[in-house]
């Protein structure tokens, strides 16, 4: 080799490495972290749930994942700001039901449109609602809460996490088929609701499976009855509401993920895969089984079949009730 040569690879070489390493650094600073935009308080089971699934999703993106807690406004303030962002998969929106399928028929006016605005994403998890009445009161079975409703002048309480909510929903459904004589007690959030259950302020309440487990297990809720077409695997002895005669009561509460209009197919479809594969990872699996939740793992446009089937379904519900927000 020449001496010419030799400089070369003394001199060029060390320069194109550097080089090399520079463009590898700006394209780490280049990939910003992925925003996952919850509607929930921090603590709550979505943001736990956000919190779970973004662990897992830095390592099948290799990207940081940021949570943002934006509660409040049934979940308008959350979509609101996804639908405002960039369409490039950078920020998501991790939603339970109500937002997308309950408050378009709730609200007169929404400041956004979850049919035109968002793009799913992907399913990550679904709970049953269960009817629980406090063990105080001594009722051990829907048949006892409807001898009740019978007996009593005032009827029976039933306490929800707010008007719209699904607890609502599924109270709504319970009141049709049953025909009981029932209050419905809105409280601002599943707390309150559920305290108020236990102390014997109401008869009961219905709740996602995976948000009163606990509490039955300590045994200060008793659970008599399921909205589910089949049982819950966290509460196999306690029977659907099919089972007891009473049709028509489903109500299940998912979570999913969505991203703003106009996000491109193929990232859309990468993320579906990527979650899809976070869900069958050992820790959300564990996650998964212990706080009584279900999964289903499915496409993007099987989740928009789901979405539409239930928007009708719980408009309809809205609108046979005659449920209002005061706006």
């Amino acid at each position: 080799m020449s001496g010419f040569g030799k400089k070369y690879i003394k001199y060029v070489m060390p320069f194109a490495a550097a080089v090399l390493g520079l463009a590898v650094s700006q394209h780490a600073v280049a990939a910003s972290p992925v925003s996952v935009v919850v509607a929930f308080p921090a603590g709550g089971p979505g943001d736990t749930l956000a919190r779970v699934t973004g662990k897992e999703l830095e390592s099948q993106l290799k990207r940081t994942v940021v949570v943002e807690n934006k509660p409040g406004g049934n979940g308008a303030i959350a979509a609101s700001t996804v639908t405002r962002a960039k369409p490039d998969g950078n920020t998501l929106f991790l939603s339970s039901t109500g937002a997308i399928a309950i408050n378009p028929a709730l609200y007169k006016k929404l400041i956004y449109d979850p049919a035109k605005d968002l793009q799913p994403v992907a399913l990550l998890v679904s709970t049953p609602e269960v009817l629980v009445v406090s063990k105080k009161s001594g009722i051990t079975s829907v048949k006892e809460l409807l001898e009740k409703a019978k007996n009593n002048p005032d009827g029976i309480s039933l306490s929800t996490s707010g008007v719209g909510s699904m607890p609502h929903m599924a109270i709504a459904q319970f009141r049709i088929a049953t025909k009981a004589n029932t209050l419905i007690v809105p409280f601002g959030g599943a707390a309150p609701a559920i305290t108020a259950t236990i102390g014997g302020q109401v008869d009961g309440f219905f709740g996602d499976v995976s948000g009163l487990v606990q509490h039955i297990k300590q045994g200060s809720l008793v659970p008599i009855g399921v909205a589910s077409a089949k049982r819950s695997a966290a509460l196999p002895q306690v029977p659907t509401f099919d089972e007891l005669g009473i049709k028509n009561v489903h109500a299940t509460n998912w979570y999913g993920v969505f991203a703003p209009a106009g996000t491109p197919d193929e990232k859309i479809k990468e993320l579906n895969l990527a979650y899809r594969a976070v869900m069958k990872t050992p820790a959300v699996t564990q996650y998964v089984q212990t706080s009584g939740l279900d999964t289903d793992d499915l496409e993007p446009a099987q989740f928009a079949s789901l979405i539409d089937q239930d928007t009708k379904k719980w408009a309809d519900l809205i609108k046979a009730e005659n449920i209002k927000m005061n706006q």
